[in-house]
């Protein structure tokens, strides 16, 4: 973003060879020329998560700063509109001729948590275990309220522009890998997609790493935030991959519901827990997902961090509500972005 104004500024491109000679090939350009995305390395803990999304912040941040730009987490931008960097980057060249409006509209910002899975069989059985458990996730990590200058109403209005497209969402259970396969195959044969890559589901196996790659959550506003969804997540994987973790047969419907409610609500209201298929207020259903998790989170050692974490979020609001209260106490959209700058980078010690 622009340093003094805090507008959406297309400069990506031209600032990339400057933050790979400082981070190395970590940083990469994403499908609008004001996004940049950063890649942590393959780690075992969370503590090395940690170390590497912190640094990669305050890395980026200080080559941009030098550049009179500023980098901002958000899954939208508070004010600045797509038409200020319509232009979809050339190496996307492709998506855009495909989905045309859809890519030129779509400046949002999600965070990507691989999780290793060598086993395809097994990624499969992950995929479908973990259908009735995303809702949550989306909630906690709500951080996109604002579209075009207006408060939209949801936390996460991200999650509704991503919903979109038409390979986005929640897959349908699949009988085992042979099913999945087919499916890709035949949506490759009838070109409705060109490549792997192109399946955007809120959950899917990685199209070129051995990993189950979860997209459904907002970038985190915060490092913190950030490491709360990658916890879970990596939680939510054991424990779908254990003896006995078969899921309960849920309708896709339901499932679509929980998700819109997520996003509309954040933790502002009720979530649905879609195997009891009930309606619970957000704080119960969020206790209900870590009591789930809770067993796997322990074992990794992760269970005081995480719980922390979502304890934290649960008494000072989402990034969302963060992001609504400088409005409410300013009035100023910029303040807005000034605190979402001041979020993302980690002060050096």
């Amino acid at each position: 973003m622009d340093g003094a104004t805090g507008e959406l500024r297309p400069d990506g491109p031209a600032l990339l060879p400057k933050a790979r000679a400082r981070l190395g090939d970590d940083v990469h350009p994403e499908l609008h020329n004001s996004q940049l995305e950063i890649n942590t390395s393959v780690e075992s803990t969370l503590a090395g998560v940690r170390r590497d999304v912190t640094n990669l912040r305050r890395g980026l941040s200080a080559v941009l700063a030098e550049e009179g730009y500023r980098l901002a987490a958000s899954g939208t931008h508070p004010f600045s509109t797509w038409q200020e960097d319509p232009d979809v980057n050339p190496e996307y060249a492709v998506v855009e001729r495909e989905y045309q409006q859809l890519a030129r509209e779509q400046i949002i910002c999600g965070v990507h948590v691989h999780v290793g899975v060598e086993d395809p069989e097994l990624a499969i059985r992950i995929v479908n275990g973990v259908r009735p458990w995303l809702s949550p996730l989306i909630a906690l990590a709500a951080n996109s309220p604002f579209w075009g200058g207006r408060d939209t109403g949801y936390a996460s209005y991200r999650t509704e522009l991503w919903r979109r497209w038409p390979m986005a969402g929640t897959p349908a259970p699949f009988a085992d890998r042979a099913d999945y396969d087919a499916l890709v195959d035949t949506l490759c044969r009838t070109g409705s997609i060109d490549d792997h890559a192109r399946i955007y589901w809120d959950v899917r196996p990685s199209a070129k790493f051995p990993t189950v790659e979860f997209r459904v959550a907002d970038v985190g506003l915060t490092v913190d935030d950030t490491m709360m969804v990658a916890g879970l997540v990596r939680a939510l994987v054991i424990t779908a991959a254990g003896a006995g973790a078969e899921p309960r047969p849920v309708r896709p419907e339901l499932i679509l519901a929980a998700t819109w409610r997520a996003a509309r609500y954040g933790l502002g209201g009720e979530l649905i827990d879609v195997e009891a298929g009930e309606a619970v207020p957000a704080g119960e259903m969020i206790d209900r997902f870590l009591d789930r998790l809770r067993p796997a989170l322990a074992d990794l050692g992760d269970w005081d961090e995480v719980s922390e974490l979502v304890a934290r979020v649960q008494a000072c609001g989402t990034a969302a509500d963060r992001q609504r209260r400088v409005l409410a106490d300013t009035g100023d959209p910029r303040a807005v972005v000034n605190f979402i700058v001041e979020e993302t980078t980690p002060a050096a010690c």
